[in-house]
């Protein structure tokens, strides 16, 4: 579902006279329907930048980057965007969302933009604010005014709305309690039964080891680092 060939990726550094620094080569891994693969390496290996390139936010220099049938590599704008919307999903640290946006109505709108009805849309995401333990008062405030724990909860049942076919995580149980990170790995082992290939970065070892099939180094494809 999601397959990487010979990856590479370089920063112009465009106030220090254009100078380039490579930051990957080589790059290679798969991911399977139903398989969890997290990346490892120190930090600075370039964990999320590989996160970040197969969502399409940093543009490759080379290599390949199948998710399904799209080469996210060699994608235009409107292939990406509609990859986003169907098939691949990202929970990332941070909310980022349009302010005054109700709670409920942000869980929702990966659902209502695939053209679910809304009251199915608003239900779904009821049920997993509800799971994540946000209190049913807050769903009609915008996450905005929320507490960092609370929006990084809304953010996860943002990304687990839609049953996308691919999934990124980024730190998805990084600052939970144990309550909620409970919860978290529930839904990623159950994105996993019904078939999500999942790409992960975990930092919490043992939900690394919980939920991960397969862990691959980074460091690897890292020029510089690799040995």
């Amino acid at each position: 579902m999601i397959m990487i060939e010979n990856l590479s990726k370089a920063f112009t550094l465009h106030n220090q006279g254009g100078v380039r620094i490579p930051v990957m080569a080589g790059a290679a891994l798969r991911v399977s329907p139903g398989e969890c693969l997290g990346l490892t390496g120190q930090s600075g290996a370039g964990k999320s930048t590989l996160m970040r390139m197969v969502y399409g936010n940093y543009l490759a220099d080379g290599g390949r980057i199948l998710v399904g049938d799209t080469d996210v590599a060699a994608a235009d704008p409107r292939e990406i965007v509609a990859l986003r919307r169907a098939t691949l999903g990202y929970v990332s640290q941070f909310l980022r969302v349009v302010p005054r946006v109700p709670t409920l109505e942000v869980v929702a709108e990966p659902l209502l933009r695939l053209g679910v009805a809304g009251v199915e849309a608003r239900a779904r995401a009821a049920d997993l604010l509800a799971r994540l333990n946000i209190p049913e008062r807050l769903w009609s405030l915008s996450p905005t005014t929320f507490s960092g724990g609370e929006q990084q909860r809304v953010n996860i049942a943002r990304g687990f709305a839609h049953p996308y076919p691919a999934l990124l995580l980024d730190e998805p149980t990084a600052s939970l309690d144990a309550r909620n990170r409970e919860v978290v790995l529930a839904l990623i082992e159950e994105a996993k039964v019904r078939g999500a290939a999942i790409l992960g970065i975990f930092h919490d070892e043992p939900a690394r080891a919980r939920v991960c099939d397969r862990l691959v180094d980074v460091t690897g494809f890292t020029p510089g680092l690799a040995a």
